[in-house]
């Protein structure tokens, strides 16, 4: 969907990384590793979003790192323009709002690091009906055309858990 609208590739990766997960920064060498493309044409483009304010750039050292700008304007709509190519937002609406008491999920794994994937992570937290969540996910899945890994943690148990839980990548993508 995204790549008739974009047809940059790179472009596209770099929407992913900085605006799916405002916290996600990177460097030039960083993400030439990261997306296995030449430097020469994710410069091109970083450029192109710090000119357009969509994203903040610092010096640290002899890096130049960037991350979005959350007040650009268009920040909350490109945010959600990404959920939506993600699946994200079909997750929220077609099996969170209706599993019973949940208090809240992170995205985790690649797409939390703003990589495109093929499956989507999530940790959800709170007494939630287990058969019913599988039943929700086996109809999301074609919708979204990605698959959905899941872990689930009873409240007490993630927050006597949560520093090691969410020791890697994260991102809060709902809550009570």
């Amino acid at each position: 969907m995204l790549g008739t609208l974009i047809t940059s590739k790179t472009r596209i990766k770099l929407l992913l990384k900085f605006f799916l997960n405002a916290k996600n920064t990177g460097y030039l060498k960083n993400l030439e590793a990261e997306f296995e493309d030449s430097s020469n044409g994710i410069r091109l483009e970083l450029n192109k979003f710090e000119e357009a304010g969509l994203l903040n750039s610092e010096l640290v050292g002899n890096k130049k790192i960037f991350k979005a700008n959350v007040k650009h304007p268009l920040f909350k709509d490109i945010h959600s323009i990404i959920l939506k190519y993600t699946g994200i937002d079909q997750i929220l609406e077609s099996v969170i709002e209706r599993l019973g008491n949940v208090n809240s999920v992170y995205l985790v794994g690649s797409l939390a690091k703003g990589l495109d994937a093929k499956v989507i992570d999530i940790i959800l937290v709170g007494d939630i009906n287990k058969e019913y969540l599988l039943n929700l996910i086996v109809k999301a899945e074609p919708i979204i055309g990605k698959k959905i890994k899941y872990i689930l943690y009873h409240p007490v148990e993630f927050m006597t858990y949560k520093q090691e839980i969410l020791a890697e990548e994260h991102l809060l993508i709902w809550s009570k």
